[in-house]
């Protein structure tokens, strides 16, 4: 059983930035190919970014590229998503994401584990 909690969201300007954290509560933390999500208010969940194994491999949303930046401390057994350059369409209730094994993948129902999420509002 994998429990991931956010932490790090809230109000911003745009332009702005903030650091989004996930602590994970699992023995193999580093055998977890993890992942960043977001839904927007009233729209479905999509996909932002992921990470491997070793932190080395990563991959992102067109959407984010060249703003945001996913890594992890698997000594910590925590995930981290840096965003900068924040703009009002990043405002949604972002999810972390685990799924066993370093094969990473944009869809939902490719993970197995989720936190509660984390709200990030960007005002214009």
């Amino acid at each position: 059983q994998v429990q991931l909690v956010e932490s790090g969201g809230g109000l911003v300007q745009a332009g702005g930035s903030l650091r989004l954290s996930c602590a994970a509560s699992v023995r193999t933390f580093s055998e977890y190919t993890m992942a960043w999500f977001r839904q927007p208010p009233g729209e479905e969940r999509e996909f932002v970014a992921a990470i491997m194994w070793s932190g080395r491999s990563t991959f992102y949303a067109d959407s984010v590229k060249g703003r945001f930046t996913i890594s992890r401390e698997n000594a910590k057994k925590t995930l981290y998503l840096q965003m900068n350059s924040l703009k009002p369409e990043d405002t949604a209730n972002y999810y972390c994401a685990a799924r066993y094994g370093n094969n990473w993948s944009e869809l939902v129902q490719a993970y197995d584990y989720w936190g509660q999420g984390t709200q990030v509002t960007v005002s214009s």
